[in-house]
């Protein structure tokens, strides 16, 4: 029996990820260009899904690491390549999985980037200061460093998440997973002034006979509201306005400093584990790492026998 087209393998396998397993967007997209890329490679060689082997499998990803691929870009691919396989044995597409036994590159250990105190705090003077937007902007950053939350959680808050002066905020993370989180008081008032702001601006669509909103960021797009990549452009906007470099700072880099700056104040582990949204605690635990390194630099630029030691 002649196999499907590859393309069909790659959509039915997108389309049962998103229905059973409640994959992100993102992620929906990121298996379709792994797979893509690959089934490019097997038809080159006048091969298909069903029936590469071990051996061709284990070919791609020499050729990935040949072309320069990072590490993590790598294990992506392979993963991609073991779900589809696992996802086509299910289906009876194949009697077995040729991904299964090959060890991948695994993913290269570093310590997260992270921000001063200081810093933060700069970001979100500019925040204040950044004209019309104003409002809006502190809200934003206002809600990355009180919570932590991942950008697409931010960006994706409905309107009704945030009405009655919430002290906690419910988010909805990877998997359709719900959280609370606290709010600060500042992140409080920067809700309360952003959504005065937004109510008058909704109040006036309606008056048009225009839709309202029900995002707390909403935006003109097919989303509805501010995407990830345009919030990635006003955090380095910011950060150039608040004198920072911009190559050092990302929504992922405030996430970031929200668990690295919780931890140095004395929080609990696990209740940032929790605030962050990680399945493991394995993954929160490498801001004890952070923070380990931040407290050897600052023995070494502070101890005075350091000190003496460094000098000629």
């Amino acid at each position: 029996m002649t196999p499907q087209p590859m393309m069909r393998w790659i959509q039915t396998f997108v389309a049962a990820q998103a229905a059973e397993l409640d994959a992100a967007r993102n992620t929906q997209l990121a298996y379709a260009r792994d797979l893509a890329d690959f089934a490019d490679w097997l038809a080159d060689k006048g091969l298909h899904f069903a029936d590469a082997t071990q051996d061709d499998v284990a070919g791609y990803l020499i050729d990935c690491d040949r072309l320069g691929l990072a590490r993590a870009t790598r294990a992506r691919r392979l993963s991609s390549i073991r779900q589809l396989y696992r996802f086509a044995f299910e289906e009876g597409w194949r009697h077995d999985n040729p991904a299964i036994r090959i060890k991948g590159p695994g993913k290269a250990k570093s310590l997260p980037k992270t921000l001063s105190v200081e810093q933060v705090g700069r970001l979100l003077q500019a925040a204040r200061d950044s004209g019309a937007d104003a409002l809006r902007n502190t809200c934003l950053l206002e809600l990355l460093y009180a919570t932590g939350m991942r950008v697409t959680e931010l960006v994706s808050l409905p309107v009704s998440s945030a009405r009655g002066d919430p002290r906690m905020l419910l988010v909805l993370g990877k998997g359709g997973k719900e959280r609370l989180v606290p709010l600060s008081p500042p992140a409080r008032m920067a809700v309360r002034d952003w959504l005065a702001a937004w109510d008058a601006t909704q109040d006036d669509r309606r008056a048009d006979g225009k839709p309202v909103s029900k995002f707390l960021f909403p935006a003109r797009g097919k989303a509805g509201h501010m995407t990830r990549q345009r919030f990635f452009v006003l955090i380095k906007e910011l950060a150039t306005t608040a004198g920072i470099d911009p190559d050092d700072v990302t929504p992922h880099t405030m996430r970031h400093a929200f668990a690295t700056h919780l931890l140095a104040g004395g929080a609990d582990l696990r209740a940032i584990q929790i605030m962050l949204g990680h399945a493991d605690v394995a993954t929160t635990e490498i801001y004890t790492h952070v923070l380990d390194e931040a407290l050897s630099e600052l023995v070494l630029n502070h101890h005075p026998l350091a000190q003496a030691t460094k000098d000629p």
